[in-house]
């Protein structure tokens, strides 16, 4: 983390599947999360490969929680950074 980034205290245990830790703001993952760190949220990567698609914008296809999300970088396939998308984004 940047020395200009701020430790944010998640109530539950950090998942580092994405570029920024993020943490489930429930005991259970509900769904309801935040990034812990301060720094903006990173930007998703238009357009991106997700199995055998290319995909322009956010989708839905393949999280479970049937919520929007968007790749890190331009093949998800190969580097599997990704970031739930807000609402307004799908």
């Amino acid at each position: 983390m940047g020395e200009n980034a701020k430790e944010i205290d998640c109530p539950f245990t950090p998942s580092s599947s994405s570029d920024y830790d993020w943490c489930s703001l429930d005991t259970e993952f509900q769904g309801r999360w935040r990034y812990c760190t301060g720094q903006d949220p990173p930007k998703c990567s238009f357009p991106f490969f997700f199995k055998q698609k290319i995909f322009h914008h956010c989708t839905k296809e393949g999280y479970i929680f049937n919520r929007s999300w968007c790749s890190l970088t331009k093949n998800y396939n190969r580097d599997r950074k990704w970031k739930q998308c807000s609402p307004q984004n799908f």
